[in-house]
């Protein structure tokens, strides 16, 4: 999944973070880090490409946002991730209650 690879890199996380917040230009996003404006550009660029940040143009400057796309992407993996382990969660859950219910049952036929 192209938008996972892309948030490996904790510079694009922060990018991401930084426009949830709201949109912001280029320049105001490369102010926010110590390396160079290409190389945010290029940070912007897999973003781009991974859906999960547009841009727009506005006379000379490029103002970015969040793409609902991309993180929509994103939200589904995660949500049959968590299928996916909910049902296993749960079966362990059953099985590991199994032997406390066992034993209750066990007293209550002692009581009879």
């Amino acid at each position: 999944m192209q938008s996972l690879t892309a948030l490996a890199d904790p510079n694009r996380r922060r990018i991401v973070e930084m426009l949830c917040r709201g949109e912001q230009a280029s320049g105001e996003i490369a102010a926010e880090f110590d390396v160079s404006a290409a190389a945010i550009s290029q940070h912007l660029k897999v973003l781009r490409e991974a859906r999960l940040v547009q841009v727009r143009v506005e006379a000379q400057r490029r103002i970015y946002s969040l793409d609902p796309a991309g993180l929509g992407e994103i939200e589904a993996w995660l949500k049959s991730v968590r299928q996916f382990w909910s049902g296993r969660l749960d079966a362990l859950e059953r099985e590991l209650r199994r032997p406390q219910e066992a034993a209750k049952a066990k007293k209550r036929r002692r009581k009879r």
